[in-house]
């Protein structure tokens, strides 16, 4: 089985977290990473399960991002197993927003079928690398992820 962990980073924070979350999800399926920049071009062919996110920034996904949801268009993906993430700071979602809730709405648009809920890895400052809290937390939430897409439908 595929994976495409496709991420936007500006300071490194988030794509540390992709690379744990593509680290994780390896030990069980052929990965790629990519920058979301490159997504589109890279393709989806024989992706079993996307897993995409980025920063939260005033509120939702930033443009590189948003470009990469966009460009994925309508019913593209039918029954794509996906998930979203996103790294923002640990604050209630109504003052923060959530870049992980844009990506899911845009990837169930895509027809993806969302095998977990829009995750957050919380950001303990604007630079810097993810402490080994988030990176356990991103490698328990890919093993829930291989389970959902390796686990026999009863």
């Amino acid at each position: 089985m595929k994976a495409l962990v496709a991420f936007d980073s500006r300071s490194g924070y988030t794509e540390a977290i992709a690379r744990a979350l593509g680290a994780a999800l390896a030990e069980h399926l052929e990965v790629n990473l990519v920058p979301a920049s490159e997504a589109l071009a890279t393709g989806f062919d024989g992706v079993n399960l996307l897993v995409v996110g980025g920063p939260t920034e005033a509120h939702g996904a930033r443009p590189a991002l948003r470009e990469m949801l966009t460009g994925l268009g309508h019913g593209t993906l039918p029954g794509v197993a996906a998930a979203a993430f996103d790294t923002r700071l640990d604050w209630p979602k109504l003052l923060s927003g959530s870049a992980a809730d844009e990506v899911a709405k845009a990837l169930t648009k895509a027809g993806c079928h969302l095998v977990a809920p829009p995750e957050s890895f919380f950001v303990n400052g604007r630079e810097g690398r993810p402490d080994e809290i988030e990176l356990e937390h991103a490698r328990n939430w890919a093993a829930g992820l291989v389970a959902a897409v390796t686990s026999p439908v009863s």
